[in-house]
């Protein structure tokens, strides 16, 4: 099921990538960062900065990341991140 924020999330990650390939890419709740989508570090702080001026500071993106293991970094999903973001927005 596609929720707005999983719109606006998978549309901030194609702005990020700005590759052809990811443009018909699905992205998903499921759809991993690392294994997935392969985003690097850069373009995970891009993708940081881009929710941060989608959501401004409803959504602190960059403390809830701060705050977990590097091991659940790697293993994050969108749906996850989409999943943080109505939880601060409801």
């Amino acid at each position: 099921m596609t929720t707005p924020v999983l719109t606006a999330v998978a549309g901030a990650i194609r702005e990020v990538v700005g590759e052809d390939w990811i443009q018909d890419e699905p992205i998903l709740m499921d759809t991993s960062f690392a294994e997935d989508l392969e985003l690097e570090s850069i373009e995970f702080v891009a993708l940081a900065e881009a929710l941060q001026t989608l959501y401004g500071e409803r959504v602190d993106f960059v403390a809830w990341i701060s705050k977990l293991e590097l091991e659940h970094i790697i293993q994050l999903t969108v749906g996850q991140v989409v999943e943080f973001i109505e939880q601060c927005l409801s």
